[in-house]
């Protein structure tokens, strides 16, 4: 039996505390970069003792996810807003979203990661040298999830 590893239909939902409390839904994922890239992720280290015995230990690491989308699409508006309202500077203050992030996927296995936080994202559009606007990349970190897929 063959097994079916289609992405497409992939939705996204997103609640930001703050920003965005009813939350939205992406689905307008970018052609030219990852749309949801999830680094591995390291549960443990290790070390060697002075007479070559093996220790190891758990530890605890963020959960990272990055999302790519459509330059310019609703759902990189509502991406856009979301980091604007997260960023901090001079005379502004921040939303201090906790992000919740939900990924259904086609097959309708899901997982969701909470507790988040918006880490990065790019606050203006570039040119790529082919013409169009590149993808601006938006990286969550989340301190627990649910879920397997």
């Amino acid at each position: 039996m063959s097994q079916d590893i289609s992405g497409f239909g992939t939705q996204i939902r997103i609640i930001a505390s703050n920003t965005f409390p009813n939350g939205f839904t992406i689905t307008q994922f970018a052609d030219d970069a990852d749309p949801v890239d999830n680094p591995a992720t390291v549960v443990g280290d290790k070390a060697m003792g002075l007479n070559g015995d093996l220790i190891t230990w758990s530890k605890a690491t963020p959960l990272d996810i990055t999302l790519n989308v459509i330059p310019a699409s609703d759902d990189d508006q509502n991406l856009a807003i979301l980091l604007d309202a997260n960023l901090v500077g001079a005379g502004r203050t921040s939303a201090q979203d906790v992000i919740t992030l939900a990924i259904l996927y086609p097959d309708g296995t899901n997982t969701t990661y909470s507790t988040g936080k918006m880490i990065s994202g790019v606050t203006t559009s570039s040119i790529a040298s082919s013409g169009r606007k590149k993808t601006k990349p938006y990286a969550f970190s989340f301190e627990s999830k649910s879920g397997i897929a």
